[in-house]
């Protein structure tokens, strides 16, 4: 198997890190691997923030879960207190994908998929994380906005990488051969 094929077969959704920081060339790499994301005509309608303020991100989870706690909904709060109480799992970096309004959620689905195969080839646990925006959009929204230096307008919050060093592993889910149909030829 080739080295991307490996790298995609052994991507896992990290939930646990180490507080180490990953280096900077690495970082740098990721990003560079987000910005040659393919999409629609080429419009490249997004912008990378990469969040390495550790009290920062320990604000925005804790901020995240007190909205989780309040929810009339407790299914997502529960499920988070269960995997140790922590939204971001202790990740020590946030890629945060910056979208212009209208953009079709795939360009910010295929920018999160090589920022997450980027930091799974480089050795680093990683995990999607849509929840950010829970933070993002609750009371102290602006503020975060602020720390993070959302550019002042025609921005929003697309989705979120959490990326770090694992604390602990897993194996990736089991492939479901079943889940696919050639037509034609085969």
């Amino acid at each position: 198997m080739n080295e991307t094929l490996n790298t995609i077969a052994q991507r896992y959704s990290c939930r646990g890190y180490e507080s180490k920081l990953p280096e900077k060339s690495k970082l740098d790499a990721i990003a560079l691997a987000a910005l040659q994301s393919p999409s629609a005509m080429n419009q490249q309608p997004w912008q990378i923030i990469v969040v390495t303020d550790k009290p920062l991100l320990d604000e925005m989870d804790a901020e995240g879960m007190r909205i989780l706690s309040e929810a009339d909904d407790k299914t997502t709060y529960e499920r988070h207190m269960q995997r140790g109480g922590k939204m971001y799992y202790n990740a020590p970096c946030m890629f945060v994908i910056l979208k212009k309004p209208g953009t079709d959620m795939v360009d910010i689905g295929i920018v999160s998929e090589n920022i997450a195969l980027a930091a799974s080839s480089l050795g680093l646990g990683n995990v999607i994380c849509g929840m950010a925006v829970i933070a993002l959009n609750g009371p102290k929204g602006e503020l975060y906005k602020q720390k993070m230096e959302f550019p002042a307008e025609g921005w929003e919050f697309g989705m979120a990488v959490l990326v770090g060093y694992a604390n602990k592993t897993k194996d990736p889910h089991d492939p479901d051969p079943a889940k696919i149909k050639f037509i034609g030829g085969f």
